[in-house]
């Protein structure tokens, strides 16, 4: 009988990348393994049965892989939110704060309706700066973010409380300690 694997085994962790005392969680790994990749889609998906979501937004980039392969199973419609500069057409934009600096995402300002349902994926909550950027686009439109799902938590950054201090319900994978 084969080894039952999860979800973090097939996480590859990068020594000192980007910068020296980092340990980079590459979930590119994960992507590249079919079994791994259904598995992560599959537990992405499982907490939402049978709850009303009308559109998924990803967060640049990996959040584009993972949410257009969750929208695809809930057949819904999938949002990209990106850093600015990369959408043609009118957008919105929220600045925020990196671990290592400033940054500026973006959406098309008509992606969203009022009272639409929307469930955030991106593959790594730290700092949740990015993922609080993406929440507060979103609600400017007048959308709900019933949750926000990540495949790697890193509790140690914070980034779990800054969204729960912001209302949002967070379901993740696996986590690891450290930055």
């Amino acid at each position: 009988m084969p080894n039952k694997k999860n979800v973090i085994d097939y996480i590859r962790t990068i020594p000192d990348f980007p910068h020296e005392g980092i340990m980079f969680r590459d979930v590119t790994t994960l992507f590249s393994d079919p079994r791994g990749f259904r598995i992560c889609i599959d537990q992405l998906l499982s907490p939402y049965a049978g709850m009303r979501i009308d559109k998924v937004v990803g967060l640049e980039a990996r959040g584009f892989i993972l949410g257009g392969a969750v929208a695809h199973q809930l057949s819904v419609g999938f949002v990209p939110i990106r850093k600015k500069g990369k959408l043609p057409g009118k957008t919105i934009e929220q600045a925020y704060k990196l671990e290592y600096g400033d940054a500026v995402m973006e959406v098309h300002d008509d992606a969203i309706l009022p009272g639409e349902k929307v469930l955030v994926v991106d593959d790594l909550l730290a700092t949740g700066g990015t993922a609080e950027a993406g929440i507060k686009l979103i609600e400017r439109m007048g959308g709900e973010v019933v949750s926000a799902a990540f495949v790697i938590d890193l509790p140690e950054l914070g980034g779990r409380e800054r969204l729960a201090n912001m209302g949002i319900d967070t379901h993740w994978l696996c986590e690891f300690g450290g930055k």
